[in-house]
């Protein structure tokens, strides 16, 4: 099996919302909605990260570009936005996804997800870590 393939079972087959897997191991997963744990990943498991499988349960631009930043090789997504898959697919990462969206929406669905928001303009994987990460800390995120 694949790294893919393992990181979207266990994410299937549990409760949570992040797994990211590497040579055909799961070497990180979370439970919890938002940024703050895949940002914990990145600073925990650095280069570890690069050429690794992600499966999330919501991949939008944000996302993405932190998927970019990491240098993960493939990603699957239960829902991912058109902004999120063109990012990904702006650096040759592999893509699969259930269901591709517009737009990620905020959690009460009434406006564009915050994240969304503060990466709108923003195209560099390093720019957007520097965001997501000041965000991530000031926030629940």
């Amino acid at each position: 099996m694949d790294d893919l393939s393992l990181a979207k079972q266990r994410l299937n087959e549990s409760s949570l919302t992040l797994v990211i897997a590497k040579d055909g191991k799961v070497i990180f997963e979370s439970s919890s909605d938002g940024i703050n744990d895949l940002i914990r990943a990145i600073d925990s498991l650095k280069d570890n990260l690069n050429e690794s499988s992600v499966a999330d349960t919501t991949v939008g631009k944000a996302v993405a570009l932190l998927f970019v930043y990491s240098k993960i090789s493939s990603v699957f997504a239960k829902v991912m936005s058109e902004h999120g898959m063109r990012v990904l697919d702006e650096a040759n990462i592999r893509i699969e996804y259930e269901t591709l969206i517009p737009k990620i929406l905020n959690r009460e669905k009434t406006d564009t997800c915050p994240l969304e928001k503060l990466t709108l303009g923003c195209e560099s994987p390093e720019e957007a870590y520097r965001i997501l990460k000041s965000f991530a800390g000031s926030s629940s995120g």
